[in-house]
């Protein structure tokens, strides 16, 4: 008999319990067999500093940076640091292993960027040997950190790779081969690499894991973890996450020693003058109708839907509809993803709607 042809258990009698795996149990084909309960998942619990962290600071002058470095954020007009970066940079700065956490929008990636970077000034990598390696869970957000960090790198001579899926993996190799001190990647992409004997980790030295709750969501976990057995050991590791559960805590435990801890406050990284919104559309003649109106109103608008299915046929009706609108899902490119997202960007496409 299949699993699926036995029949259902019949349900317990209210306030029976049920029959201990000490005790003698019932006739065989009884339907008061022992109810087994599901464990409860552990909570997470945030390790305890052992070695007291040093204090937070309110002005990035205040820390021991090249002097291209702050050069540059005076450019840019970083004037003041977020909370997370003043609270863990003076750690990061001095090689402490960072536990941070904070919503997208926080400062995280100069939080851990402008550490590494001023840890690795002057230095310079060998071919296929970078120094630093930040992992992050997909393509966008791996463009945004290189995006992000590139004139600080530039600032103080350090070279950036990129390597992500769905573009040439011929031309990152040919990146790793020239050399470069810092590589942002996504862990598939990577492990592709390394296999081909284009990249290898023994040289590490740094390691930051960025938005880790998102890679361990997406099934990334495996493939983090075997990267991370290939860099050095000695080597600093700095994580962030906006939540600290899921398989976080076993990547904390195993990998991070004597951590820095800090978490920002959930307000700190949001967003306080939106306004929302619930409409209860009942018809779906009533729903098309309303989302068009939604679509066309003045500014920017992005919408999310289901599937890569109802984005391409929602598109295809809203382009109908004299509405300057493009999709966003898994199916499309890197190229094609890259150029819709500029567009929307520019204002060249007013509604984004995406997976």
């Amino acid at each position: 008999m299949t699993r699926s042809e036995r029949p259902a258990r019949a349900p317990r009698p209210a306030g029976k319990r049920p029959v201990s795996s000490r005790t003698k149990g019932p006739a065989k084909g009884s339907a008061k067999a022992p109810v087994r309960r599901a464990a409860r998942p552990q909570e997470f619990t945030l390790p305890e500093t052992i070695t007291p962290a040093l204090p937070a600071v309110e002005a990035f002058d205040e820390l021991d940076m090249p002097a291209g470095l702050l050069k540059t954020l005076t450019s840019l007009g970083v004037t003041e640091p977020f909370p997370i970066q003043g609270a863990t940079l003076p750690n990061s700065l001095a090689g402490r292993d960072i536990l941070g956490r904070g919503r997208t929008g926080s400062g995280k990636t100069l939080a851990f960027g402008l550490a590494l970077l001023a840890r690795l000034a002057g230095r310079r990598a060998e071919p296929r040997a970078p120094y630093a390696m930040v992992l992050v869970p997909t393509r966008e957000l791996a463009q945004q950190v290189t995006d992000a960090l590139t004139p600080y790198a530039t600032a103080v001579n350090l070279r950036m790779a990129t390597v992500v899926g769905g573009l040439s993996i011929s031309k990152q190799a040919g990146q790793l081969r020239r050399g470069a001190e810092v590589l942002v990647a996504t862990p598939g992409r990577l492990k592709d690499l390394i296999e081909r004997g284009d990249c290898r980790l023994d040289q590490v030295t740094i390691t930051v894991l960025d938005e880790a709750d998102q890679m361990a969501d997406m099934g990334f976990m495996p493939q983090v973890t075997a990267l991370l057995k290939q860099v050095r050991p000695d080597g600093q590791r700095m994580l962030f996450s906006a939540t600290l559960d899921k398989n976080i805590d076993r990547l904390v435990r195993q990998y991070l020693t004597d951590p820095v801890v800090h978490s920002v406050d959930p307000s700190q990284g949001a967003v306080t003058t939106m306004e929302h919104h619930v409409l209860y559309v009942m018809d779906d003649t009533d729903k098309k109708a309303v989302t068009m109106r939604i679509a066309a109103r003045e500014g920017r608008v992005l919408l999310f839907l289901d599937t890569k299915r109802a984005v391409d046929r929602l598109v295809k009706r809203l382009l109908a509809s004299g509405v300057r609108a493009s999709g966003l899902h898994g199916g499309r490119s890197q190229p094609q993803r890259n150029r819709t997202l500029d567009q929307f960007k520019t204002g060249l496409v007013t509604v984004l709607v995406a997976t």
